[in-house]
């Protein structure tokens, strides 16, 4: 029935948002069924029913800290700049802005990393989108590199939206070693180890 199944998706949806909270809190060693279960008001049983094992609960929380940390929102007001140089550094800022700002979700991103080493199907989820964010970078270093070849003389466009990339992850990492980390003096070293200034190449 249509309302059974509804229902029975918002109680799924109760649970997961539940171990999130607690896999963020106590790390991925430290989440419990338990403390889950409880946390969303529900039994031991209805978690196993939804989600087999810790398991397949840890890799529905994966499967969800993935899909709102690697996906890339490119908005209208980013594509309205006519420089391509400069949408770039806007994304870049908002990208950093926005993964610097919950340190606890990049926290248990690398419980994950961790976990990935010795786990082949946790590694392969958090590869695949991890280059799939990285090259959703790709269409706008593309056009950074039509518009100065010059500046950007035997650098590929995926090459750019690596180092792109590693300036987000690095400073997601900085803030969440650093709660006083400044994000406007990452960007603007960012722009100049770049050779980014707005119109003109560092001299």
């Amino acid at each position: 029935m249509p309302g059974a199944k509804a229902s029975e998706a918002i109680r799924r949806e109760q649970i997961l948002n539940a171990a999130y909270r607690v896999a963020v809190r106590r790390g991925l060693q430290g989440t419990r069924i338990q403390e889950v279960a409880a946390r969303a008001g529900v039994s031991h049983g209805l978690v196993l029913f939804y989600f087999k094992s810790k398991r397949g609960l840890l890799l529905a929380v994966l499967d969800r800290l993935l899909a709102t940390t690697t996906i890339l929102h490119v908005g209208e007001d980013i594509r309205m700049i006519a420089s391509p140089i400069e949408s770039l550094l806007a994304l870049l800022r908002q990208e950093m802005d926005r993964l610097s700002s919950e340190p606890q979700r990049i926290r248990l991103t690398f419980d994950y990393w961790t976990a990935g080493i010795r786990d082949r199907e946790i590694r392969l989820k958090m590869r695949t989108e991890f280059q799939r964010y990285r090259d959703a970078f790709f269409p706008l270093a593309s056009d950074v590199l039509a518009r100065d070849p010059e500046r950007f003389h035997g650098v590929t466009p995926m090459g750019l939206a690596a180092v792109s990339v590693s300036f987000i992850k690095g400073c997601a990492i900085q803030a969440m070693l650093d709660p006083a980390f400044d994000i406007a003096q990452h960007l603007l070293a960012a722009e100049n180890l770049l050779q980014f200034t707005h119109g003109a190449a560092v001299a």
